[in-house]
């Protein structure tokens, strides 16, 4: 079926020169920031060997499948992608250590310099740094340091983290992306540098716990932006400060403290918020979620984070925070990020703009049985039957080395998230796609971060852990059973309209298709008056609406797939947003 090529109104800014330039990790700033985003070789071969000769040039960190990488060629499971570009001339001090950063590379990748092995990584969605200080001199006192990346990609034809990537997209599943999809930088640090800074903060004591890690422990020095103090505190070890001007955060008062940390050799810039996020339970006897000891309706929508010139990427940053920025001019207050983890940039925006995230884990596993995980499971938990999670082929969690991998991407998502006061809940599974044991991964996660909800099973095969009776409605009948947990309505609406000139194909899925914005604002308006509304009045705590653009086939965004039209009447989304937050819940 022939596809309608869709651009941004970013597309045609993005260049060499104009392409994700932003400081990659504002939680630890650095002034020695060398970009490497922009032109690199490119190939793609059959085999494993270093490539005689490049295809031509792709616009690095745009994935190969995308419009502004300039290739638009899907990498398939048993090829090599590889990239190759000369590093620039560092000059490293005596005590100084030359760190490579990749913000995301999907799949596995090995790093070389000038092919000399430096560095090897397994997973699509994580951040991590090679230190190529004795590799990178060695080599570039005689001659110029050559970088190849060579990357494979079995995407869903494996156990691996994959969110809704498909090889063959169709409905709620995606264009497969590859490679190289968030920046690539490098820095010069000290040899005893700041590695990580954790702030765990406690709001109902107005106080905040740091620690710093150091290779070698060391004394350092932390400064409040407002600088009413500074503190001195040994590295690798706890130190909790008092906040004598307490500010908490907020959605409505999203307030970052900005702080400055330095030891005899290094200096970072960073920051932290104090909030709280937690079940307590209303004068009416109803759990519910509170935000700094207040109940506070959470209403979101779920975000996929596809972009049709860019896949996985954004254009630009502008075009990111036109997403945060125009849902909160609508009155959401929260974003549910679907089955992905976004560069550090995009959480850093939800904490300065103020939007509550609830993040999911990224889903793996073997093939999903749809007929099971999908329309089985509806009717099963329309039907109030419970359906075990321990590890077995329908749940497509078999093998034993995908269970051990996504527990430990688990652990690295935490930590390298943890610090972002926007994050309020963690969704380790979602309707059963690679779910396994989700009672032991609500208080495996609960162990990683005690300040933080957790929705143990999003949608089906609940099994009655973590903070969250998590609901998906589609079908059937909206059921509403008050518990120990707070409700909340993670899916719901789903409602497509085909936009001329503004969609994917003309194959559209969703849940129920109207034909013109009229149509589908009565129909949403419906939905929000006849069920969703009354449901937060009896007992609901949060609603997740599906979704805030189209993706390809799935056409039931409130935002076109290309973000130039919003589908939806504004002033009636408004309207249901505001008289939720209007209801009033005795504490």
């Amino acid at each position: 079926m022939k596809k309608q090529i869709l651009e941004t109104r970013w597309t045609k800014q993005i260049n060499e020169t104009n392409v994700w330039q932003e400081y990659p990790r504002p939680t630890m700033v650095r002034s020695s920031y060398m970009n490497l985003n922009g032109y690199w070789d490119y190939a793609i071969k059959k085999n494993s060997c270093f490539p005689s000769s490049y295809h031509g040039k792709i616009l690095v960190p745009f994935s190969p499948e995308s419009k502004l990488s300039g290739v638009e060629r899907q990498l398939k499971p048993k090829e090599f992608l590889w990239y190759h570009r000369i590093l620039p001339a560092v000059k490293c001090q005596k005590n100084e250590r030359l760190y490579l950063h990749f913000g995301a590379v999907d799949q596995a990748c090995t790093v070389y310099l000038n092919q000399q092995e430096v560095g090897y990584h397994q997973g699509g969605y994580l951040p991590f740094s090679i230190d190529i200080t004795d590799a990178f001199q060695s080599f570039h006192s005689t001659t110029n340091c050559e970088l190849f990346v060579r990357v494979t990609d079995p995407s869903d034809t494996s156990y691996h983290s994959r969110g809704k990537q498909k090889l063959h997209n169709s409905g709620m599943f995606y264009t497969a992306q590859s490679g190289i999809w968030q920046t690539v930088w490098m820095e010069i640090v000290p040899d005893n540098f700041i590695r990580y800074v954790k702030f765990t903060p406690n709001y109902d004591k107005k106080e905040v716990t740091v620690k710093i890690s150091t290779e070698r422990n060391c004394s350092a020095f932390l400064q409040l932006e407002t600088k009413e103090h500074t503190y001195s505190i040994t590295s690798n070890q706890s130190f909790t400060i008092p906040l004598k001007n307490f500010h908490a955060w907020s959605p409505e008062d999203p307030y970052l403290y900005q702080v400055k940390i330095t030891t005899q050799t290094d200096c970072i810039k960073s920051y932290f918020a104090v909030r709280k996020c937690d079940i307590q339970t209303d004068k009416n006897g109803i759990r519910r979620i509170f935000l700094n000891n207040k109940p506070y309706l959470q209403i979101g929508l779920l975000d996929q984070g596809y972009w049709p010139d860019g896949l996985y990427t954004p254009p630009c940053e502008e075009a990111m925070i036109f997403d945060i920025l125009s849902i909160k001019k609508l009155g959401f207050n929260m974003i549910r990020k679907h089955l992905k983890i976004e560069s550090e940039r995009w959480y850093y925006t939800c904490d300065r703009l103020g939007i509550l995230v609830w993040q999911d884990m990224v889903n793996g596993g073997s093939h999903y049985h749809h007929w099971f995980v999908t329309y089985l499971a509806t009717f099963f938990n329309y039907s109030g039957k419970k359906i075990s999670d321990q590890p077995h082929a329908l749940l497509s969690r078999q093998h034993k080395e995908g269970r051990k991998e996504w527990a430990k991407e688990v652990v690295s998502t935490i930590r390298t998230l943890y610090h972002h006061p926007c994050i309020v809940c963690w969704v380790p599974f979602n309707e059963g796609w690679g779910q396994f044991r989700a009672l032991f991964a609500a208080e495996f996660i609960h162990n990683l971060d005690k300040g933080r909800l957790i929705d143990h099973a999003s949608g089906w095969f609940d099994q009655g852990g973590g903070d969250i009776k998590s609901i998906h409605y589609y079908f059937f009948s909206l059921i509403l059973k008050p518990e120990r947990r707070a409700l909340a309505l993670t899916e719901f609406g789903g409602y497509a309209w085909y936009v001329k000139g503004h969609s994917y194909s003309l194959k559209i899925f969703g849940y129920r298709a109207f034909q013109n914005k009229d149509s589908l604002t009565k129909g949403y308006a419906k939905l929000m008056e006849e069920l969703i509304f009354p449901a937060f009045q009896n007992g609901l705590s949060a609603s997740v609406y599906t979704q805030l653009s189209d993706v390809e086939e799935e056409m039931n965004g409130i935002f076109t797939y290309d973000r130039k039209l919003l589908k939806l009447d504004k002033n009636t989304i408004l309207k249901w947003n505001q008289k939720i937050k209007n209801l009033e819940i005795k504490r």
